[in-house]
């Protein structure tokens, strides 16, 4: 009785069944499989469902074998139509439990009543939260035209994989997700869905990364593919709408109300996430009182986050769960589960505050906004205007090797002009977050890392520049207009500006990377459908923010692509002289920027190598240290300073540069070389002295240790061991990292030489005193007692005072 009030209670707030009135027949579609793992979803979908007042019936498509059957427990969950399973393929035997989908929309048409009763219908994922009415009409589908969600990493419908599998690759729409369409399409369509997802899976030549986009090349998003070769091959074109649906840990656009949730990924609010991946096999449903992990409340997330913007995806985070929540706990009602203990987070699932928060929400003008990608010219504007709004990217992780980095970085940048904000990128895991010290050093978006990545394991920490540019696109808002993209292993020498370089709308600026010789060979052929537009840059990148947020994603997606093509690492295709896949974010780049046919303006006179000789006359504006460079005996690799933590350590810095009179006397271009060289190792040395400084270490010619509050470190211990470390890195070196000035030094031999002299000293008079004692012992007993007390207190004080000095050595050494 109890749990029946509780069901009462709750659905009366969120208005089951008070579904607008629709001018149309409406009928919402999901397919799933018989077992916990979409048990818990379907009760998050259907809950949803029903306090977004969706018009119309749902129908559960369940694919279940008649022995699955017999044991499952879910067959009440929702309304359901029961369709044989096709998870084992009947006539090839393939294990392929996603072509459900079609077969059970097929199975529906074919031999469900509702579905000669339907005007329209919305076909779902099970992993999907509906936050308002779905109305096909509203949304802008027409006969012949279904709206549907953008799917960019379907790569498959601009190269072979569409010529192979449909007669109109032309008409290949990269979508999926939700899908809103007329009946008499559906009609046409289903059975040429089933049919191409038969074929795609079957095609396993084609399974590759990189004509597939799938990250697994094992053909899992083979019926997505069948959806869309079977919808060109039928004649229908999409209206595509990128704002509808939104996977929580996104932001969404300004103005727009997403009306869908997809959690396919993991998200997360603060030190609080969720992935569906862990549940696979949880029974959640079935057992009583029990919720997934509650999120933080609403006012928690406030206090937060004060940037709105980031807090509108936050909340967006915690809806999605506390939805999920609020629909197990109503389950578990529903079964007759006893009523659970008084809990706050129950109170508030059931409380009219929260049911008013997550009420149905409303379409807006910027939701409905339609993607039209199809035969799009490519629009190249006027070059960037003078003092347009700039901002400064560059991607680092959180590691003493980037720190020292972003500290040249970003010393260089404030001495340099350049327009605009700075932010660093910082990729990081939540251990190494953890222990991470250097919050500090700029200021930072912090990313995930994916140097592992989430699915394949695979270990490539360049990744994490396209995914954290990606990132920061998606959760900050921006009102710059061009945005530069530096690495963290470069000093700026003056401003790089869109309108100095000529850079516009659809056509950024760039630098030369003339070793990715695979834009020229069949690396490019394979990873893009226009190998002619592939450039080979990288470096410096000033690019218009709509061009940015077109190519973001792209970029990410071919990087994986290439990372994955293992089979195509070799150096005469690459240029990459280790043959490790290790460039592959260069070439995701230069691929992702083809597919959209940005060709760039190739600038030679933005960037140099340190070491390389100069153009005469030419005012680089950054250098990149990114290989050696020597000046006489004196040489710089940053590979050497890889585990050395220059900026934890007070007054670490890298061995000096010879001064400017040593420079290479040969001939002016060597003599310029080596002047650039030794501009670039000092400026990185001041920028760590300026650093120190800031971080309050005291006066560098001190005899006594750093403050250990300031620099949080064992002033002895840490001393010696980056002297260690120094030693073990440079051999050609008498550079420590310690810098004392020759004054000091100095100072260190006077005071030894003056201990040693009171030491011998005070030997000495000792010795005299005894002897004189010893000479009169015989009279003065009582005397020679007092001594022997006065002895001992001069022995322990000398004892005292010998292990103060040898400290006070041991911290000045």
């Amino acid at each position: 009785m109890a749990g029946f009030l509780a069901v009462l209670v709750v659905l009366c707030l969120i208005n089951v069944g008070s579904g607008q009135e629709a001018p149309y027949r409406i009928h919402t579609l999901f397919s799933v499989e018989c077992n916990n793992y979409f048990d818990w979803q379907t009760v998050g979908l259907v809950h949803s469902f029903r306090k977004a007042r969706q018009p119309g019936p749902i129908t559960r498509l369940l694919s279940c074998t008649d022995e699955e059957k017999k044991n499952y427990r879910g067959m009440n969950l929702a309304p359901t139509f029961e369709v044989p399973s096709m998870s084992r393929h009947p006539r090839t035997g393939d294990w392929y439990p996603a072509i459900n989908k079609p077969a059970g929309v097929l199975h529906w048409l074919k031999h469900s009543k509702d579905a000669q009763n339907v005007d329209w219908v919305v076909i779902l994922d099970a992993d999907m939260i509906i936050r308002g009415p779905i109305l096909p009409w509203k949304i802008g589908a027409e006969k012949g035209r279904p709206v549907a969600a953008y799917y960019g990493y379907l790569v498959g419908c601009d190269n072979i994989l569409a010529k192979l599998h449909t007669k109109h690759p032309e008409l290949c729409d990269k979508v999926g997700g939700l899908l809103a369409m007329h009946i008499d399409d559906l009609r046409a369509l289903a059975p040429m869905w089933l049919s191409k997802t038969e074929e795609v899976r079957e095609d396993t030549a084609h399974w590759a990364t990189n004509l597939t986009g799938d990250i697994y090349g094992k053909g899992w998003i083979s019926e997505m593919y069948g959806y869309s070769f079977g919808a060109a091959e039928v004649g229908l074109r999409h209206k595509i709408n990128d704002n509808l649906m939104i996977y929580p840990g996104y932001i969404p656009r300004e103005g727009v109300e997403p009306i869908l949730m997809h959690y396919g990924l993991t998200f997360s609010v603060g030190n609080w996430s969720f992935g569906k991946l862990k549940h696979h096999e949880d029974g959640i449903v079935y057992d009583c009182g029990r919720l997934f992990p509650e999120p933080p409340y609403p006012r928690e997330v406030r206090a937060m986050e004060p940037d709105q913007y980031k807090l509108r995806g936050l909340l967006l985070n915690i809806e999605c769960m506390n939805t999920l929540n609020q629909g197990l706990m109503l389950q578990h009602a529903a079964f007759g589960c006893p009523k659970p203990k008084w809990s706050k987070y129950l109170s508030f699932l059931k409380s009219k505050n929260f049911n008013e928060m997550t009420g149905p929400k409303g379409l807006t003008p910027q939701s409905l906004q339609i993607m039209e990608i199809h035969h799009e010219e490519h629009i190249v504007d006027e070059p960037a205007k003078p003092h347009t709004k700039i901002h400064t990217l560059f991607s680092t992780e959180c590691t003493p090797y980037f720190d020292w980095q972003t500290v040249g970085l970003m010393h260089s940048f404030n001495l340099s002009g350049q327009p605009g904000n700075i932010t660093r990128l910082l990729s990081c895991t939540e251990e190494d977050l953890k222990q991470y010290k250097g919050h500090d050093l700029a200021p930072t978006h912090y990313v995930p890392s994916m140097s592992r990545h989430p699915l394949t394991g695979d270990w490539y920490p360049a990744i994490n520049k396209p995914a954290a540019v990606l990132h920061w696109l998606n959760h900050v808002q921006t009102d710059a207009e061009y945005i530069v993209i530096l690495d963290a292993d470069m000093i700026m020498r003056g401003p790089i500006t869109p309108w100095e370089f000529k850079a516009a709308r659809g056509r950024p600026v760039s630098t030369p990377y003339d070793y990715l010789i695979g834009c020229d060979n069949e690396l490019a052929k394979l990873h893009t459908s226009h190998p002619e537009a592939c450039d080979k840059v990288g470096g410096v990148i000033i690019m218009h923010i709509d061009d940015l947020r077109k190519f973001a994603l792209l970029w990410l997606h071919k990087t994986e692509e290439v990372r994955a093509d293992t089979a195509h690492y070799g150096k005469n295709i690459t240029g990459d002289i280790y043959e490790s896949g290790w460039i592959s974010e260069m070439y995701g780049y230069s691929f992702g920027a083809a597919e959209l046919k940005l060709h760039h303006v190739i600038n030679r006179e933005i960037l140099i190598y340190p070491g390389y000789p100069p153009e005469q006359g030419v005012n680089y504006r950054v250098f990149h240290y990114g290989l050696e460079f020597r000046v006489g005996n004196w040489s710089f690799d940053k590979a050497d300073w890889r585990t050395i933590d220059l900026v934890n350590k007070c007054w670490a810095k890298f061995p000096d540069p010879p001064d400017p009179s040593e420079a290479d006397q040969t001939n002016e271009d060597f003599r310029q070389r080596d002047l650039l060289s030794i501009e670039c190792g000092k400026t990185l040395n001041e920028a760590l002295l300026l650093h120190h400084e800031r971080r309050k270490c005291g006066d560098p010619n001190s005899l006594g240790p750093p403050d250990p509050e300031t620099v949080n470190e064992d002033p002895m211990d840490g001393k010696l061991d980056q002297i260690d470390e120094i030693n073990h890195v440079t051999s050609n070196t008498s550079a420590s990292v310690v810098d004392f000035s020759a004054e000091s030094n100095q100072t260190f031999l006077d005071f030894r030489f003056w201990m040693i002299f009171l030491w011998g000293s005070s030997v000495l008079g000792v010795g005299l005193v005894m002897m004189a004692i010893l000479r009169g012992r015989k009279g003065q007993k009582k005397r020679g007692k007092g001594f022997k007390n006065r002895r001992r207190s001069s022995h322990s004080g000398w004892e005292m005072n010998e292990q103060d000095r040898t400290i006070h050595s041991a911290d000045v050494a």
